[in-house]
């Protein structure tokens, strides 16, 4: 093995200098929502830490980052990344939005550019230089539109999380760095030049890749669940019941592990955050860590410097910690994700909140029950959480609120708070009245419409809409399907009215009206990609045939509609929905729909769904 090379550097030196490429065998561009949301948050939180827009505090007294190691591999004249692509990618990701969230400002940061694109003897080059990516990247730096679908998983991935920095009420990025011009460019500064890596340099592959395997396979530190076992075990004085809680524990892990590698961490951060977390750090200059963000990045080390607060006084209490709590939240988390990916009855809000990208409703739901709670009654207040959690969310969509992870952390860690040790009947109450304090009337009267970055939030609205109706018309409910938006199976978001306005010249007075008028979520439904494709720009006549085919809202439209669905027509009644069919379409049919639509999404999230019970579904003894 040749020298290595290893030192400390910013984000300015490393992307500084000749492109990185990725060699044939690397992963692809896997992060998820989960991951980009963890590392904003943090590079956000450690910001602010040490600056507040009336300090001004000079950049060199300000808090470094560290962003853990990176192996790379010189290839000639440019650089292979070995370990470190996710994190050098999504930060790519990030330098591009914050380029387009300075554009207007008469202060920007020109450097940022340069470390995204910048010249080379061989042309202008993406720093982050793969070629199956560097059109969709381009698309992205120069803020057009890109269609992802039928290219490679990594494109398809760096469209949507590209989508979770800035989707409009959805979105990860703070509006209140994003807002203010000081701090923006401050934070643009700190990030170019106080998150550092360090960069372990290899003369060539065969070297970079030793190194690779050597720290993830040999001498790799312990992982924060490995030592919180240690700690956990070490406390148990009695062997034989060391040994149980040694496989009680492996036993859990095991599981976890079917979920996904990061999954037994993400069990403990819930956990422990739902039933212990007292404090949160505020967000103003200089301030610390609390419980809440302890947890979250060392758990392990939070248990044992908080082990009196946790009732860990005696050998027993670290026993019956890892027999009796531990079990019983993992399986309480076990049926969370198992709810996330299908609709658990009872559970159903669950799929919806993370559908919607909800990170922090694990904890939040784990919050409502407690160790000594039964299955069944743990399982019924789980659902009544989750329930409203998914009213809530969409309350605040249908009153332009953000719900992006800074803008609901603090708010998820005051229900948590508040709702810990109630009774059913006190958590329906406390749940009410938390609805209550943030909106004075529950209103769904704000207008809404289709966007880019607001896409996927809309393609949800019409998910539910579509799937109640089918429920009520006596069919099983599709959602599973309908949420799916890309691939061939996939349901695409449809403009009643086709895009072409010379046919609508004498209705609406210019193109700009028009178009606002045709994204409304009054001109919207949900239909299978081939069947979009195939309706194409045919006028409203030519497609009601084919909406009868289709799925039940779409039907709406057409009269033979309701003619022969006794379920649906009885539900219509039952809560005063404003259906009615549309023979044609006009700016007028679509105001109407859009009254329809908001009809039905103060129905489905009204705040009396948290009055009916929940199933009380039998689980066996033991689980």
């Amino acid at each position: 093995m040749q020298d290595i090379q290893g030192d400390d550097r910013t984000l300015e030196v490393l992307l500084s200098g000749p492109a990185f490429g990725i060699d044939y065998y690397q992963r692809e561009y896997r992060w998820k929502r989960k991951q980009l949301q963890e590392l904003v948050a943090d590079l956000c939180g450690q910001f602010l830490q040490t600056w507040a827009p009336d300090s001004r505090a000079p950049l060199e007294q300000q808090s470094n980052y560290f962003l853990g190691s990176i192996v790379v591999s010189k290839a000639g004249d440019g650089r292979n990344i070995i370990d470190g692509q996710q994190r050098i990618t999504t930060l790519t990701l990030l330098l591009i939005y914050l380029n387009h969230l300075q554009k207007d400002s008469g202060r920007k940061v020109r450097k940022i550019e340069s470390l995204v694109f910048d010249e080379d003897p061989g042309g202008p080059k993406f720093k982050l230089n793969i070629p199956e990516r560097n059109d969709c990247m381009k698309a992205l730096l120069h803020g057009e539109s890109y269609n992802p679908e039928g290219r490679s998983a990594s494109v398809r991935n760096l469209v949507e999380r590209y989508e979770d920095l800035g989707e409009d009420l959805g979105k990860i990025f703070p509006g209140d760095l994003a807002d203010d011009e000081d701090t923006l460019e401050m934070f643009i500064w700190w990030i170019i030049r106080k998150v550092k890596v360090i960069g372990i340099t290899a003369q060539d592959d065969s070297d970079a890749y030793t190194i690779f395997e050597t720290m993830n396979d040999r001498g790799l530190s312990l992982t924060p669940t490995e030592m919180l076992r240690g700690y956990l075990l070490a406390h148990i004085t009695d062997p034989e019941k060391r040994q149980q809680a040694d496989g009680q524990i492996r036993s859990c892990l095991a599981r976890f592990a079917e979920y996904g590698t990061s999954t037994e961490a993400d069990f403990f951060k819930a956990w422990l955050r739902s039933q212990y977390a007292e404090k949160i750090r505020e967000r103003k200059k200089e301030a610390q860590n609390e419980d809440f963000e302890l947890i979250g990045t060392e758990y392990h080390r939070w248990i044992r410097n908080n082990a009196q607060q946790v009732g860990l006084h005696d050998p027993d209490d670290f026993y019956q910690f890892v027999m009796k709590d531990m079990c019983f939240f993992a399986e309480r988390y076990l049926d969370l994700l198992k709810a996330s990916e299908t609709r658990e009855k009872g559970l159903e809000s669950v799929r919806y909140n993370a559908d919607a990208g909800f990170t922090l409703q694990h904890p939040v739901i784990l919050s409502a029950v407690n160790a000594n709670d039964d299955p069944a009654s743990a399982r019924a207040r789980m659902g009544m959480v989750a329930d409203f959690i998914d009213i809530w969310l969409n309350v605040r969509f249908w009153n332009n609120k953000l719900n992006s992870y800074s803008n609901m952390e603090y708010a998820a860690f005051t229900v948590i708070r508040t709702v810990r040790g109630k009774t059913p009947e006190e958590l329906r109450d406390v749940l009410r009245q938390r609805l209550e304090e943030e909106f004075k009337e529950i209103s769904f009267e704000a207008e809404v419409r289709l966007t880019t970055l607001f896409s996927k939030a809309i393609h949800r609205q019409l998910a539910r809409f579509t799937d109640w109706l089918d429920q009520h018309a006596g069919e099983p409910g599709r959602y599973e399907d309908y949420i799916v938006r890309s691939g061939k199976n996939a349901y695409e978001i449809e403009h009643i009215l086709a895009g072409n306005f010379e046919m609508f010249r004498e209705e609406f007075a210019n193109k700009v009206v028009f178009e606002e008028a045709r994204n409304s979520i009054g001109g919207l439904l949900l239909l299978p990609k081939k069947q979009n494709a195939s309706l194409g720009s045919k006028s409203y006549g030519e497609k009601l045939p084919s909406y009868l085919r289709a799925n039940k809202l779409a039907q709406s439209l057409h009269p033979d509609f309701y003619r022969n669905n006794p379920g649906v027509l009885q539900a219509i009644r039952t809560h005063s929905l404003p259906f009615q069919p549309h023979e044609t379409f006009n700016g007028d049919s679509i105001t109407q729909r859009s009254e329809l639509y908001r009809a039905l999404a103060a129905m489905i999230w009204s705040p009396e769904r948290l009055c009916i019970d929940r199933p009380r579904r039998t689980i066996p003894a033991g689980q």
